[in-house]
C-alpha cells in the first residue's frame, strides 16, 4: 500500500461515518484551540507590555536616593554620567503631583509634573511636536517655563495653540514653551497618563516643593550592554557618598522587560500545559474509537490478509486513519483558536492579537503525532489478527 492509497482509504473511512469521526475529533479540536488561544493571548499581552515599555524608554537607568543628607549631587551626577562611555543623557526626574493646574477658568487636578533638565526628553523618549524643549539656560536661570504632554495640551487648551500662554501650577505662573508628541494611541478617547504630563526645569523644585532635594535621576544608555556597564559604574560612584547601600537604589527598565519576558514564558508553559491535557484526553478518545473500528472491520482485515496483505499495510492503514482524524481536528482547532484569540483580545484587553505561526504549526504537528501515537496499539492489534479467525468474525 502506498501513501496515496492510505490517505484515500483514511478519508473514505472518516467521511463514511461523519458523526462518529466528528466526536472523535472533538477532543483534539478543543485541546488545540485551547493551546493556541491561551498561549497567543499571553504573548499578545506581553508584546503590548513590551511596546509600552519601549515607548517609555529602553536602556534607561533610574537612580533613587532614599536618604537625604543635605547634599545636592545633581551637578556631580551630571558631570560623572556625561563622562561615562555609552551614556547619552542624564536628568533629575523629580515627580510632583500638582493639585491645581489652571489655564484661565479651566482647572485640572492631580496633574503629574516632572522636574528635569534639558536632557529629560532624551532620557524619557519624548519628542517635541511644536514649540521648543527646556534648555540648559532655562535650568540655570530658574526660568518658569513648562512643556506639556499632548494629552494635557488637548484637555487644557481644547486643541488650541498653547505656545506663549500662561498657566498656573498650584498658584505659580509658568509659560508654555512646547508640546510633546503623543506617545501612546488614544484608547476610547482617553490619553495615557504618560501623555498627560508637564515638564518644568528641575530648579523649580525650590518653588513648587520648597526643597533643594533631588531624590531621583534618570540616565540613558545607548544599548543593553552599556546599560549594565553603566549600572556598575553608578554603584561605584554612589557607594562612597552614602553610609549604606540601601540608601540608594539603581534600577534599569531593561530588567523589567526581561522579568516580564520570563513571566510570559512561564505563564505560556503553564497555560499551554493545562490546555495540552485536553489534547491527551482527545488522544485517548481516538484510541478508543480506533479499537472499536478494528472490531467492526475484523472481516475486512481478514479478507485483506487472506489475499496477501502484509502486516505493514494493515498498520499503515490504521495509523493513517488516526493521524488524519487528528490532523483535521487540529486544523479545525487552529481555526477556532484563531477566532477566539481575536475576539477575546478585543473584549478583554482592547488589542488585536494574531496567533504566532510557530504556535499553530506546533499545535497541528503535535496533534497529528498524538493521533499516530494513540493509534499504534489499535493498528498493532489489527495487524496481528489471524486471517482464519478474522474471517469467522460476525
Amino acid at each position: 500500500m502506498n501513501i496515496r492509497q492510505a490517505f484515500k482509504m483514511s478519508f473514505k473511512a472518516i467521511f463514511g461515518n461523519k458523526v462518529r469521526s466528528f466526536l472523535t475529533m472533538l477532543g483534539v479540536m478543543i485541546g488545540v484551540a485551547s493551546v493556541v488561544t491561551l498561549v497567543s493571548l499571553v504573548q499578545g499581552m506581553q508584546n503590548q507590555m513590551e511596546e509600552q515599555l519601549k515607548k517609555m524608554g529602553t536602556n534607561k537607568i533610574d537612580v533613587w536616593i532614599n536618604v537625604w543628607n543635605g547634599r545636592d549631587i545633581s551637578q556631580e551626577m551630571y558631570a560623572h554620567c556625561m563622562n561615562m562611555d555609552g551614556v547619552v543623557g542624564v536628568t533629575p526626574n523629580v515627580t510632583y503631583g500638582a493639585q491645581r493646574f489652571k489655564y484661565k477658568s479651566k482647572v485640572l487636578q492631580n496633574i503629574q509634573v516632572n522636574m528635569g533638565s534639558d536632557q529629560f526628553s532624551i532620557c524619557n523618549n519624548y519628542e517635541i511636536e511644536f514649540g521648543r524643549d527646556i534648555s540648559y539656560m532655562d535650568v540655570n536661570r530658574y526660568e518658569r517655563v513648562v512643556v506639556l504632554g499632548a494629552g494635557l495640551r488637548d484637555e487644557l487648551f481644547d486643541y488650541q495653540d498653547p505656545i506663549g500662554k500662561m498657566v498656573m501650577i498650584d498658584g505659580q505662573v509658568f509659560t508654555v514653551i512646547g508640546v510633546y508628541k503623543n506617545k501612546f494611541e488614544l484608547s476610547d478617547g482617553y490619553y495615557n497618563e504618560f501623555d498627560k504630563v508637564a515638564v518644568v526645569p528641575y530648579t523649580m523644585n525650590r518653588i513648587l516643593l520648597k526643597s533643594r532635594q533631588i531624590s531621583q535621576f534618570t540616565v540613558k544608555a545607548t544599548d543593553p550592554d552599556k546599560t549594565k556597564t553603566a549600572i556598575e559604574d553608578l554603584k561605584t560612584f554612589l557607594r562612597p557618598k552614602f553610609t549604606n547601600e540601601w540608601d540608594y537604589n539603581i534600577y534599569s527598565q531593561n530588567e523589567q522587560i526581561e522579568s516580564s519576558d520570563e513571566y510570559a514564558r512561564t505563564m505560556s508553559l503553564i497555560l499551554g500545559g493545562i490546555a495540552a491535557i485536553s489534547l491527551l484526553v482527545g488522544g485517548i478518545g481516538i484510541m478508543n474509537i480506533m479499537l472499536v473500528t478494528v472490531t467492526e472491520r475484523t472481516r475486512e482485515i481478514g479478507i485483506r490478509k487472506a489475499i496477501g496483505a502484509e502486516r505493514r499495510s494493515i498498520i499503515m492503514q490504521f495509523l493513517f486513519e488516526s493521524g488524519v482524524i487528528s490532523m483535521i481536528g487540529g486544523m479545525i482547532g487552529v481555526l477556532i483558536g484563531f477566532l477566539l484569540t481575536l475576539v477575546l483580545g478585543k473584549v478583554f484587553w482592547k488589542i488585536t492579537v494574531f496567533p504566532a505561526v510557530s504556535i499553530t504549526v506546533i499545535a497541528v504537528v503535535f496533534s497529528v503525532a498524538l493521533g499516530v501515537l494513540f493509534g499504534l496499539y489499535p493498528a498493532a492489534k489489527a495487524s496481528k489478527l489471524q486471517p482464519v479467525v478474522a474471517l469467522r468474525a460476525e
